[in-house]
């Protein structure tokens, strides 16, 4: 146990001096959707269905005010690059209704999609893709319901230096209901750690994200290697059926820092 604080407070520490010494830079830029990919199950690459994904008053929205029917339409965003090294943010929140025939689980339900595989290597009837999902969830008027959760479609980490397999675990965050923004970050080593990061509170550290495990489908079985260590990936951002903003959207790149060390 005192390994495991010991490694947690360098984690703060190192948190801590990246949002010090750099600059944040913005994925998203308050304007328009340039810079980033949309693919939604069912549907071609960049085939934005029904404006699922746009702009309003300098947010980047998940709306779903052009459906009738859900009908396990997944979608994600992908930002135009792939890191290794970074501190990721975002800030959110979960508004109006889930719309007809989403899944129960997905009410107030989001992500972070860390290390996905590339967006035109998704099958057209792929739900998720390949990834690490920083869950993001929202709360009812009672009842606990953490954020920032850990989720494996189609991989698996270590946790306590154990192959963890179970497709999702939560996190240690407090309850964010109604309409409050919520600033989540996560701090991305490569191959090595992954730390969630709750309105400035650790909630959650796993190492060795790797291919792995089941939870999507419809995937190329050439692009699932199973047990291939994941050390960088694209950035996504998930619509599950229920409506979400994103008024943020920054990162820290880590990886000349890393370069450095690794010499």
């Amino acid at each position: 146990m005192k390994k495991i604080l010991l490694f947690i407070l360098a984690l703060s520490t190192l948190t801590a001096s990246a949002q010090s010494n750099r600059k944040w830079k913005q994925l998203f830029n308050g304007k328009n959707l340039k810079g980033w990919t949309v693919k939604i199950r069912g549907h071609e690459l960049n085939d934005n269905y029904n404006n699922t994904f746009r702009v309003e008053d300098g947010k980047l929205v998940v709306s779903y005010d052009h459906y009738t029917d859900f009908n396990e339409q997944f979608g994600h965003i992908f930002y135009k690059k792939p890191y290794s090294y970074y501190l990721l943010a975002v800030e959110y929140r979960f508004v109006g209704q889930q719309v007809h025939d989403g899944p129960g689980w997905a009410y107030k339900n989001s992500g972070i999609m860390l290390h996905c595989q590339e967006p035109s290597t998704m099958g057209k009837d792929q739900d998720f893709p390949i990834s690490i999902e920083d869950q993001l969830l929202g709360g009812d008027s009672t009842g606990e319901r953490t954020t920032c959760n850990l989720c494996t479609p189609g991989t698996n980490v270590e946790i306590d230096g154990k192959l963890f397999t179970p497709h999702c675990v939560n996190s240690t965050s407090k309850t964010f209901r109604n309409e409050e923004w919520v600033r989540a970050e996560v701090l991305v080593l490569g191959d090595s750690v992954i730390k969630h990061i709750v309105n400035g509170d650790t909630v959650l550290v796993y190492e060795k994200p790797q291919i792995g495990g089941g939870a999507v489908s419809n995937y190329d079985p050439a692009v699932k290697k199973d047990g291939q260590l994941l050390s960088s990936g694209y950035i996504a951002l998930q619509s599950e059926s229920h409506p979400v903003e994103f008024r943020k959207v920054e990162i820290i790149d880590l990886s000349k820092r890393y370069r450095k060390k690794r010499r």
